[in-house]
């Protein structure tokens, strides 16, 4: 599949298969989140991923107190996504704060680790609502991290991924 097929089947998944994700698969998406650049090398993400069935269920409870995301209770797997300090250059350092960079680093590894997972035949949805502190309980993440993103794993039970709704690209781009 090219890149642009890719971005296409590339969604938002809420309706998950009773299916386990294989766990090379789940590495060979944490191979590509490896991958993603960032500022000065900073690397400031760590993951957690959650692949049991018995830990899949912790997690969606993490995601589910606020009574949203109930789609997450058939999500087979979870990669949760921490930030931690960005350690920049000292001379960029000397004139930028360092997590002025850390969130957009964070945003170019979680489309990695999404589009390898399209790429592998697994779908996604991107949390960004759910209990922190339970979720780093839950986990044993440490204290100095922030936990900024949950993905949810798995394989779509839907046969074609749902047709993008966008803007056209009139209104979200200039070329001068």
């Amino acid at each position: 599949m090219n890149f642009f097929e890719l971005l296409n089947v590339r969604e938002s998944c809420r309706n998950y298969a009773e299916r386990p994700v294989e766990p090379e698969k789940l590495q060979a998406v944490i191979e590509a989140a490896r991958l993603a650049p960032s500022a000065c090398n900073s690397q400031p993400w760590s993951f957690v991923v959650v692949q049991t069935p018995e830990n899949a269920a912790k997690c969606a409870a993490c995601i589910q107190k606020s009574g949203a995301n109930a789609f997450t209770s058939k999500a087979p797997a979870f990669i949760i996504i921490t930030e931690e300090y960005a350690r920049l250059a000292p001379r960029v350092l000397a004139t930028m704060d360092s997590q002025t960079f850390a969130q957009i680093d964070l945003g170019i590894v979680t489309a990695h680790l999404t589009l390898a997972a399209s790429e592998l035949g697994l779908s996604t949805c991107i949390l960004g609502l759910f209990d922190e502190d339970a979720t780093k309980e839950t986990f044993g993440i440490p204290a100095d991290r922030r936990v900024r993103l949950i993905l949810s794993v798995g394989y779509s039970a839907d046969e074609a991924p749902r047709k993008k709704t966008r803007k056209p690209v009139e209104e979200i781009a200039r070329f001068v």
